[in-house]
């Protein structure tokens, strides 16, 4: 029997395993905070299926995420990062990536951690919201405001509060799994 899901997931199994496995899933691990920060902004104009399915690909033309290595980037990986059919090559997106690898490991040797300042924004805690439809689901938040506010004072690229509405909702942050589907927990 098929699961019901919140009507953006039913495209196919790529979107189907992300809205189960992942989407308003409470996330703590700076790596993939990191990871999810830089694929919402590489998101922005774009559709968030074009970036599922490219995924791996950016892990592997990133590092894995290692914010060490991505802040230490030269020109010369910069031109091989443009040159890669697996990503979406706009220099503005990869150079936003590697200066949020600088602005993340400030953050993190401020705070202690990127979870602990980034998760600050909704009092360390999930919110869950009670939306019955998605057209009810907000692009944006006070929360969301605030969350690019800071964001861009620090550096950081690509963090407008809509950006920050969808991140907060990738990594769980929110939980906005719609009344009726089997994610939601109210």
């Amino acid at each position: 029997m098929e699961k019901n899901r919140c009507g953006w997931s039913t495209k196919d199994q790529l979107y189907k395993d992300y809205h189960d496995n992942e989407w308003g899933v409470p996330n703590h691990d700076d790596t993939h905070l990191f990871e999810m920060l830089n694929l919402e902004g590489a998101q922005a104009g774009l559709s968030w299926y074009t970036v599922l399915t490219k995924r791996e690909n950016y892990r592997k033309a990133f590092d894995q995420w290692d914010a060490n290595k991505i802040a230490r980037y030269t020109e010369k990986k910069i031109e091989k990062l443009l040159q890669d059919p697996g990503i979406i090559r706009n220099q503005l997106k990869i150079r936003a990536t590697i200066g949020n690898a600088k602005a993340f490991l400030a953050v993190q040797k401020e705070f202690g951690s990127f979870d602990k300042y980034i998760w600050q924004f909704v009092g360390h805690k999930p919110v869950l919201h009670r939306f019955k439809s998605l057209s009810q689901v907000p692009a944006k938040t006070p929360e969301s405001d605030a969350m690019s506010k800071d964001l861009l004072k620090r550096g950081f690229k690509f963090v407008g509060s809509t950006i920050c509405y969808a991140y907060m909702q990738a990594t769980g942050m929110v939980n906005d799994h719609v009344v009726g589907c089997w994610r939601y927990e109210g």
